[in-house]
């Protein structure tokens, strides 16, 4: 089997594209004249709107339209479209919709191809490796398709197999696309901030990631080591020995697609367990761990029987799309939601430049009011009827006006949410995200693991320097929604906070609080315990608080140390 030059490319590396293509422009000009005329055609039906004032009639069928051209376009373009899903910063509204229904779904290719793919990267016959392999692919999408097989060891397997001539093709189109960004950002309607050329790159990179089976695997066995004490969560197991840049073989994992929820009923599983477990872990991806799977559509996340002693459980595949958060983005984004609760859009704002949303030479004055025009119903009332969908709408008009962009990762992010979501509103219609989602964000916040979420938690109970009771009200009332939050542990971390040289703000911020105005406000602990009373037992309360008062003394012991020794000296 023949290898392209670029094959031996590991990563996206614009410069190594642009060297080979520049001086081969035959093999341009064909898919030149292909994209112009595509483009060209949806340009001019625009414009003919336009000047039959038919704009607004037209815009669903224009939405069709671009969808079903992009997927003509193949592989490069299906994923762009996507990408494009999640990016207000660059499309309108009225097409965003659209984009999200594009399916990553092609004919698949020969069987003959596939299995000599296979052969090639193993470096063995097919017969050598597995038992047996199906007849036809189970599943053919943009970038490969799947066979269901058995190891001559007897584990039932899946076998992913890239397409071919995927290099040629998707690097052809990259290249294409960062030679036309630099003068085509001038003729669009964008106000970006940015070089359109670094959001071609961008993408390039994930792409180039998401077709590399041995990255893949890498990022499975990551996932599967970050959930390796939750048994809900089911990751399958990556076979090595059989695996290659472009052939996976991994476990075969049979469970029920989260769409099908007769199926799901049937099987004799809660849909609502599942849906509490795909929330919570989602967020434990974004907020503890930092590494998320950013394509949880329906194909890639199944309703699985787990042991007796567990009940259900939640299987993830497919990992090339994958994005890692470091501590500054985790802590910035932990910081936002505490801005978002407070109503602080000016640091919100401030957030969003942190976050890469905003370049940092961008006045953000004028961007506060939209901000909170968007934001200002989502903490009060109408909290239970917050979704991502309904913000991320009203987000794309602000996104549009304002030099908002999105980073590739958000944008990831972004799409992992939604889909999340959409998902879970296909299982339970009354499903409200919130109900999962901020008792526990509230419970990492109580819990303050880390100086920086005990710097966030201070933010909340601390307002115009005054301690708010009815923020701590709050937040344990919602924390304790969670029937499985334990409050006892939290407890006890708050008791050696406060007991503390880190703790001395707060315990001064709690004295005054308690004796504002010259009298002693008890009612406002009364109303504390009787929201915790129950959850309370005296020998529990008494353990923590000597557990608390030890593990101060030790803290003070060991601060002691080096003075007594230097007095000793």
């Amino acid at each position: 089997m023949k290898h392209h030059p670029l094959e031996q490319l590991r990563r996206y590396s614009p410069e190594a594209i642009a060297s080979y293509y520049r001086f081969r422009i035959w093999q341009s000009l064909y898919r030149i004249v292909t994209l112009v005329g595509a483009f060209l055609g949806f340009i001019v039906s625009l414009q003919w709107d336009r000047v039959t004032q038919q704009v607004e009639t037209n815009q669903p069928k224009r939405a069709i339209q671009l969808r079903e051209m992009l997927t003509r376009l193949g592989p490069t373009y299906i994923k762009v479209g996507q990408a494009l899903s999640t990016r207000p910063d660059l499309i309108r509204q009225d097409f965003l919709e659209e984009l999200t229904k594009l399916q990553d779904r092609l004919p698949p290719f020969p069987n003959a191809i596939a299995f000599e793919i296979v052969e090639a990267q193993l470096g063995r016959s097919l017969s050598d490796v597995y038992e047996e392999v199906s007849p036809n692919p189970v599943a053919a999408a943009s970038l490969g398709q799947v066979y269901r097989g058995r190891l001559k060891s007897g584990e039932d397997v899946a076998i992913k197999v890239q397409r071919p001539n995927l290099i040629p093709t998707i690097t052809l189109d990259l290249y294409l696309m960062r030679w036309s960004a630099g003068w085509v950002a001038r003729l669009l309607p964008l106000n970006l901030g940015h070089d359109l050329t670094l959001i071609v790159d961008e993408f390039g990179t994930k792409l180039f990631e998401e077709i590399d089976y041995v990255n893949e695997a890498k990022n499975a066995e990551k996932f599967a080591h970050n959930f390796r004490y939750s048994p809900q969560v089911k990751v399958p197991q990556i076979y090595r020995d059989y695996s290659a840049k472009k052939v996976l073989t991994l476990e075969w994992i049979s469970g029920y697609k989260l769409t099908c929820t007769d199926e799901v009923k049937q099987a004799g599983l809660d849909p609502d367990a599942i849906v509490r477990i795909g929330v919570t872990t989602g967020l434990q991806q974004l907020l503890e761990f930092g590494f998320f799977h950013a394509d949880p559509h329906p194909g890639n996340l199944f309703a699985l029987h787990g042991p007796a002693e567990i009940g259900a459980q939640m299987g993830y595949i497919d990992f090339g799309m994958m994005d890692q958060l470091d501590q500054m983005t985790k802590e910035t984004l932990v910081g936002a939601v505490v801005h978002l609760i407070n109503k602080d859009y000016t640091e919100l704002a401030s957030d969003f430049v942190k976050l890469g949303f905003l370049t940092p030479e961008t006045n953000i004055e004028p961007i506060i009011p939209a901000l909170e025009e968007v934001f200002g119903n989502i903490i009060g009332e109408k909290v239970r009827d917050f979704n991502f969908k309904t913000i991320t709408d009203k987000f794309s008009a602000v996104m549009y006006e304002y030099p908002f962009r999105i980073p590739a990762k958000f944008a990831l992010i972004i799409r992992s949410l939604v889909t999340q979501e959409g998902l879970a509103l296909s299982i339970n219609p009354e499903f409200k995200i919130v109900e999962i989602a901020y008792p526990y964000v509230a419970q990492r916040l109580l819990t303050g693991e880390t100086p920086s979420l005990r710097r966030r938690l201070l933010e909340v109970l601390i307002k115009d320097g005054k301690f708010r009771w009815d923020r701590l009200e709050n937040m344990l009332a919602i924390a304790r929604s969670d029937r499985q939050f334990d409050l006892m542990p939290t407890a006890q971390l708050g008791l050696q906070y406060l007991m503390s040289e880190e703790g001395s703000y707060l315990r001064r911020q709690i004295v005054l609080a308690l004796t504002e105005n010259d009298r002693l406000h008890t009612e406002e602990v009364q109303r504390l315990w009787d929201l915790i009373q129950d959850d309370i037992h005296p020998d529990r309360l008494w353990d923590a608080a000597w557990s608390a008062i030890a593990d101060f003394s030790r803290e003070r012991a060991a601060s002691l140390l080096p003075a007594v020794a230097t007095f000793n000296q």
